[in-house]
């Protein structure tokens, strides 16, 4: 007698909080798909419109580098830009060390653009 009420009990353990594979990973995939939506798909999207930017490129653009460095683009050599920083005063730098274009209003409040 025992022993069947030790079954009996395995028995309705299992059937009432055994869960199973799909209650634990529910919520693991939700988990997930919010971290993408929220945080992976707009970077994705950030980087794609930086690198369209840098494609479109042009001798003439006034930029601003991630150092903070502003100049114009005086010549562009693959991954390599020529950056007029004044008056005869070049410097090389990488391409995708570029932050973004750059306008200046009035001379005196510079603006970036994004």
């Amino acid at each position: 007698m025992f022993n069947v009420d030790i079954i009996r009990n395995q028995v309705v353990a299992q059937a009432q909080g055994g869960g199973g594979i799909m209650e634990m990973l529910f919520p693991l995939l939700i988990v997930f798909a919010i971290f993408y939506f929220l945080m992976i798909r707009p970077q994705q999207k950030q980087m794609k419109k930086h690198k369209e930017m840098l494609d479109n490129l042009k001798r003439g653009d006034n930029i601003v580098t991630n150092g903070g460095i502003i100049g114009k683009i005086y010549q562009i050599n693959g991954n390599l830009v020529m950056l007029e920083v004044a008056d005869d005063i070049r410097i090389k730098i990488l391409k995708n060390q570029i932050a973004g274009l750059y306008t200046f209003e009035n001379n005196n409040n510079p603006k970036k653009e994004e």
